[in-house]
């Protein structure tokens, strides 16, 4: 074996070894870390199942304007029947149900909708008289602007709250 092989050797074992080093000290590291936290997140399987089913269940089911929505109250019915919907309480007045549901689209401006409190956007719209702003709401409306679901989607929402809802946006409105 000549000088250079031996060196080379030498220099190759030394990189391997550090690789070598640096990679149970990172296992060992690992194990540290691990430690501290594993215990934080021991969840039974039960627990485990209701997480679960919580991220993959629908999170609304929305009603479209000019088509027939009956399947959707069906749907809701037997999901309900089944123990497998969670359907979210029924709001008390109609600011509730804005935060519960108009803000959903009303907030951020979704699909077109005018945002809650601008002013500009809803000028028009309180212009063309309460009785359209209501008819909108409860039936549904499609427009250039965009899309307003029946209820706002929430189906099981009383006519009544869905108007008391609409009051409260044009009063943030004005």
């Amino acid at each position: 074996m000549s000088k250079q092989d031996t060196h080379f050797f030498n220099v190759f074992s030394l990189v391997i070894g550090l690789l070598v080093a640096v990679a149970v000290g990172l296992f060992a590291l690992a194990r540290i870390v691990a430690s501290r936290t594993q215990d934080l997140q021991v969840l039974t399987e039960a627990d485990y199942s209701r997480n679960v089913d919580a991220r993959i269940h629908p999170l609304a089911r929305e009603a479209i304007a000019g088509r027939d929505n009956s399947a959707l109250a069906i749907q809701t019915a037997q999901g309900a029947a089944a123990g497998t919907a969670v359907a979210a309480a029924m709001p008390k007045n109609g600011t509730e149900l804005f935060e519960q549901t108009c803000s959903a689209c009303h907030g951020p401006g979704i699909a077109g909708a005018p945002r809650a409190g601008d002013k500009g956007a809803w000028a028009a719209r309180i212009a063309e008289g309460k009785p359209m702003l209501y008819e909108h709401a409860l039936k549904g409306y499609q427009g250039k602007a965009g899309v307003m679901p029946p209820k706002g989607g929430r189906m099981d929402a009383p006519d009544e709250l869905v108007k008391q809802a609409v009051d409260h946006l044009v009063q943030m409105a004005q």
